[in-house]
């Protein structure tokens, strides 16, 4: 009897040991919006995760490696999926431009990550090598990726030539400041955003402006379907 409750009782401390890291993550990212990179500690993180000190170090070495850790859970693997659509994808330009723009709300900017970029912004000071690493690993890519898109559709004749890079910063800049309002003094205003109506005004901005004059108004033969998030 003891062996089959011993043999019973093993899976369940298999998966509770193995649901740690993710539970650790969202307990951080939590900490991490609510009180900033230099407000979280580690005692914190564990005690919202249920687990002793010792048992986060197990896992994460310091703060900075949690703080990378949740970044990448949360962002950087967004943006690893999103270049994998890019590579395969073969339909219309502007469709997929629009679709990667409503995906980041629906996977990022509608998610707790999204005040992950607030704290990066606000916090870069005192701590460069944050900053640093979210420019290598969020920033950079994420400008690669959708300059590459422009290009893409520079090069089908779908848009006209701009300067991707630039056109790119242009393109993301009012993301970021949705991000940012959400998470500052959006809580203050007496006029709500609507972020998905705010999206849709900068998806037709944009592709106003990108437009080549000679391009056909058509759809792709099959729309972009929306990946499933974890």
């Amino acid at each position: 009897m003891a062996t089959a409750q011993t043999t019973a009782a093993h899976p369940r401390w298999v998966r509770r040991k193995q649901a740690r890291p993710s539970e650790l993550l969202a307990a951080a990212l939590a900490l991490f919006v609510e009180k900033g990179y230099a407000g979280t500690r580690l005692d914190d993180v564990a005690a919202r995760a249920g687990v002793s000190k010792g048992t986060l170090y197990l896992y994460f070495a310091n703060k900075e490696e949690l703080f990378k850790a949740v970044v990448r859970e949360n962002i950087v693997r967004n943006i690893a999926e999103a270049q994998q659509l890019v590579r395969t994808y073969e339909g219309d330009t502007a469709e997929l431009l629009a679709y990667l723009m409503r995906e980041w709300w629906h996977r990022i900017g509608d998610t707790p990550a999204s005040g992950i970029p607030k704290l990066v912004i606000s916090e870069s000071g005192n701590f460069p090598e944050i900053a640093r690493f979210y420019v290598d690993e969020v920033i950079d890519p994420a400008h690669r990726l959708l300059a590459g898109v422009i290009e893409r559709g520079m090069r089908r004749g779908e848009f006209r030539k701009v300067d991707a890079e630039t056109f790119v910063r242009v393109l993301i800049a009012p993301l970021v400041m949705l991000l940012l309002w959400r998470h500052s003094l959006g809580p203050c205003g007496k006029q709500p955003v609507d972020p998905q109506r705010y999206i849709e005004i900068h998806i037709d901005n944009v592709l106003r402006a990108l437009r080549s004059e000679t391009a056909t108004e058509r759809r792709p033969a099959g729309a972009v379907r929306r990946r499933t998030a974890r």
